[in-house]
């Protein structure tokens, strides 16, 4: 293995941290924000256990009113960017009655005054900006209108508020993604009820929704609000502003268990599902045909006027991914392409060091890997979105015991090691590196029991202590960048 001192970044690469509006930002009705989707579900009517420890975003890291903090920790770890996400709900006010035909919801200002003066902020320390649109935070006014991501109606919604976004942030922000993880969005909303909205066919967790037709309805809405949004993007505002614009996928690299053909095809059915369920209409412009063959007319197609929106829509590969899976056929579960997975070996061995989340488990190998394939695939620049590493017994450590993360910082080491090696051995064309996360934070269903954070928060007080796996990463950058 090289060194990594013999290695380099590319000039003009983005190192950073990221974050997400409903996971740090609390303060759910200040400023003229309305309900999302993620409020609703964590106080559901009547009351439910929908969140692991009962808990909510209600407070976070209480980022909208610390997040000058947040700043002065990014500028304290070296930070050249940083991504985070803004709330849909911020800045659309959703208070009023529902628009007429033809019109849409207005600004809220304040909503546009708050993310504005965190982006001047940024770049007056030199800190580059990544905005993402859509985290998951769905305005809860737009899905009792008309189900939200299950109606093509979402579509005009979402480029209104992308072109709000772009008019108002434009001008100083050069990194925009469309949507996090729609993966995710569809599955775990859609599919298995976990994430808001929770909709499912599993009747003792949903009391709506039908896993066999909705998550892919939802995924289909989520790649033409993408489309026509990076359309709006470049017919509008592009030349001016001199931006990129694209999306992120979620991944987990998967790798045959052994060398049977029938494992090695479901290894690829697999990265079909996970993957190019999103990144092949967006990059080439169809879905794959294993995703065709197992659901036929359950999944939705694309006229010919819409095939050329979406084809090309992405200037860059955006990329969030943590582990890695070995495959063998036979699962029973279309939403992951029918196979079965797991960390262990043919030999009994486990693949890499376990995680606090039974998914997770460090294999940076992996990580090279799966650059490789997506560069090779996709052929288009890369931008690593998320990468981060949760501790087991973290949560329950005080903090001055809890900052000596040592497997997060073994974690980080042989990933940024597997990236330096696909950028420099491998050809791979790399741009970004943004570990997950700038803060421990609201980490969706699992609530605060989860701990990814270079930076622990004591929640009773919101006192911010810098982490090993800072420190690592910054030292990490010095030494790599150009």
């Amino acid at each position: 293995m090289s060194n990594s001192q013999s290695l380099k970044l590319p000039e003009g690469f983005l190192f950073g941290y990221a974050t997400a509006s409903y996971q740090i930002e609390g303060s759910p009705s200040a400023g003229g924000r309305t309900p999302s989707i993620w409020d609703m579900f964590t106080h559901p009517t009547p009351p439910k256990k929908t969140i692991a420890d009962g808990s909510s975003g209600d407070v976070a890291t209480d980022s909208y009113n610390r997040w000058r903090e947040d700043v002065a920790l990014l500028r304290e770890y070296g930070a050249k960017a940083y991504r985070f996400s803004v709330s849909w709900s911020r800045i659309i006010d959703f208070s009023g009655p529902k628009p007429a035909a033809g019109e849409r919801d207005p600004v809220n200002e304040e909503g546009i005054k708050f993310y504005r003066g965190l982006l001047e902020e940024l770049v007056v320390l030199g800190i580059t900006p990544a905005i993402t649109l859509y985290h998951w935070d769905l305005p809860q006014a737009l899905h009792d209108r008309y189900e939200g991501w299950l109606s093509k109606d979402i579509i005009g919604d979402f480029v209104h508020y992308s072109k709000v976004c772009f008019d108002a942030f434009g001008d100083i922000v050069k990194h925009w993604i469309t949507i996090n993880e729609p993966w995710c969005v569809t599955t775990l909303g859609y599919g298995y009820g976990v994430f808001a909205p929770g909709r499912s066919s599993n009747r003792q967790r949903s009391d709506e929704g039908n896993t066999s037709t909705e998550p892919w309805i939802v995924a289909h809405n989520l790649i033409l609000s993408h489309g026509y949004a990076v359309k709006l993007y470049r017919e509008q505002f592009q030349s001016a502003q001199g931006g990129s614009i694209g999306i992120t996928l979620d991944c987990v690299w998967l790798m045959p268990y052994d060398d049977k053909p029938e494992n090695i095809a479901a290894t690829q059915r697999g990265l079909d599902t996970r993957l190019g369920w999103f990144a092949d209409p967006i990059y080439k412009g169809y879905y794959p045909a294993s995703l065709k063959a197992m659901l036929g007319d359950r999944l939705p197609e694309f006229t010919p006027e819409e095939v050329v929106v979406i084809k090309g829509s992405s200037d860059f590969f955006g990329l969030n991914t943590y582990t890695s899976k070995f495959v063998q056929e036979g699962g029973t579960d279309e939403l992951d392409g029918k196979i079965k997975t797991t960390h262990k070996r043919p030999d009994g061995t486990e693949l890499g060091k376990q995680s606090l989340l039974p998914w997770l488990q460090a294999y940076a190998p992996g990580f090279r890997s799966l650059l490789d394939y997506l560069w090779k695939t996709y052929n288009k620049p890369i931008y690593v979105t998320e990468n981060g590493f949760t501790i087991i017994g973290e949560p329950d450590l005080p903090p001055e015991k809890a900052v000596h993360d040592a497997d997060r910082v073994d974690y980080f080491k042989g990933y940024t090691q597997a990236l330096l090696e696909a950028v420099n051995l491998d050809g791979v064309d790399v741009r970004s590196y943004f570990a997950w996360s700038l803060l421990d934070n609201f980490e969706w269903a699992d609530g605060y029991g989860t701990r990814f954070g270079v930076t622990y928060v004591d929640y009773a007080t919101q006192k911010r202590y810098p982490k090993d796996s800072a420190k690592f990463l910054k030292k990490w950058y010095e030494e790599v960048k150009q």
